[in-house]
């Protein structure tokens, strides 16, 4: 892969799969210089040599290849497409791509045979994954898994889809989790959760799945979730996950709170039992959002991002942040500054807790630290946990555990 900021194309090929006759191999090929960011392109190459044959950009330029058509004329893809997945067909001959299937579902791990068969694990808000079976040119998908039955019988909550207009009249979208059992009107504790990248995107996967910040729990204990995908998420477009370039916590913060504000206005939060949390760029985003609002009365910031300069030479992708703000450091100090939350602390207020794994490369373990004793020697309530052996994920199942025990004590005793 050759990579350069300055330049205007860059090429990354990957995942080159060959067609059944052995005339074609499909590759993806990166044309975004921000491949934090990046725009892929299908490219299709004559195994004999030559130039190669380029399929049109897809919606999110972020194909995911699920398999050849068994007569080698065109390629089966999927890619996130907002909340849900959707599964694409490319013709190599006609150079087009058309939408076959479009669901409100996570699609992931595809594998495909070469009889035109091809599987695929699908899970829903309400339903955990499952394997399921379908033959190109059929509409109906055939579940053919129950490994986790026992937790489809589990009740929670309603999850529904919606949107709003951010600040600069930019429309977002994300998903609303309801409490369980939840009655029309009843204004209850919001939860505020951002995801991961930037470049991540709030899917319908499943909310009794195994993370940080356990969903269904909180929505059994009578809280609402609100999923949003500020600007800079995947799934809408490459012009959308771009547009938070050197401007982390500018548009995207207003993206956040405007959709805080919406389910105020819907009837559905209660503006005084607030809370936000998040992990990675969503801790960062949280650890940024005290600096800028007291409106939260409680806050989790899970690996966060606190100081954009000390991050950018400890970190193990210390190309990460010059990519995304154009500059380095050294060159452009004053961007660093205004988009750190170790620059802009100081009237912060609102209780934090901070979780972070002791061996944690791609987040330092430092960044955590800063943020605590910052809060600390400005008498803000805040607690820091330390995941040992942990890197930038939790991996151990106990640990797992202690981890959202912690959230939901956390959000407890502040929000109820």
């Amino acid at each position: 892969m050759a990579r350069s900021r300055n330049s205007l194309l860059i090429t990354a090929e990957e995942t080159p799969l060959f067609s059944p006759d052995g005339r074609w191999i499909a590759a993806r090929v990166s044309e975004l210089p921000i491949r934090w960011a990046r725009s892929d392109r299908i490219h299709i190459y004559p195994a004999s040599g030559g130039q190669p044959r380029l399929m049109p950009r897809s919606h999110d330029a972020q194909p995911v290849f699920v398999a050849w058509n068994p007569d080698s004329r065109g390629i089966l893809f999927s890619e996130a497409r907002g909340t849900g997945t959707a599964l694409y067909r490319a013709n190599i001959e006609a150079a087009t791509i058309e939408m076959m299937d479009h669901q409100d579902a996570v699609i992931s791990s595809p594998f495909a045979s070469n009889d035109g068969w091809y599987a695929f694990v699908k899970q829903t808000s309400d339903s955990p994954p499952e394997v399921f079976v379908r033959r190109q040119g059929l509409m109906e998908s055939r579940q053919v898994s129950n490994a986790n039955a026992e937790y489809a019988k589990i009740p929670t909550g309603r999850t529904e889809v919606i949107k709003w207009k951010s600040k600069d009249g930019k429309e977002i979208e994300g998903l609303l989790h309801y409490p369980n059992d939840y009655k029309a009107g009843t204004k209850v504790p919001l939860i505020l959760n951002i995801h991961g990248g930037p470049a991540g995107v709030f899917q319908h996967s499943y909310v009794g799945g195994r993370g940080s910040y356990p969903l269904a729990t909180f929505m059994a204990k009578g809280y609402a979730i609100l999923r949003p995908n500020p600007r800079g998420s995947s799934g809408y477009g490459t012009e959308f996950r771009r547009a938070n370039i050197r401007d982390w916590a500018g548009g995207d913060y207003e993206d956040l709170m405007t959709g805080v504000d919406h389910v105020i206005a819907m009837g559905v939060a209660d503006p005084d039992r607030l809370g936000v949390m998040g992990w990675s760029y969503g801790g960062y985003m949280t650890s940024m959002i005290i600096t800028k609002t007291n409106r939260f009365k409680a806050a989790s910031a899970g690996a966060p991002v606190t100081n954009m300069m000390s991050f950018n030479g400890t970190a193990d992708i210390p190309s990460f942040l010059p990519d995304y703000f154009e500059a380095e450091f050294w060159d452009d100090p004053a961007i660093y500054s205004k988009h750190s939350a170790m620059f802009n602390i100081k009237n912060a207020r609102t209780p934090t807790l901070i979780q972070h794994g002791e061996n944690d490369l791609r987040v330092p373990i430092a960044q955590g630290y800063e943020l605590y004793n910052a809060l600390k020697r400005q008498n803000v309530p805040v607690r820091m946990i330390v995941l040992p052996r942990q890197p930038h994920g939790i991996q151990e199942p106990q640990l797992q555990i202690a981890t959202m025990q912690s959230n939901l004590d956390w959000f407890d005793k502040y929000l109820k």
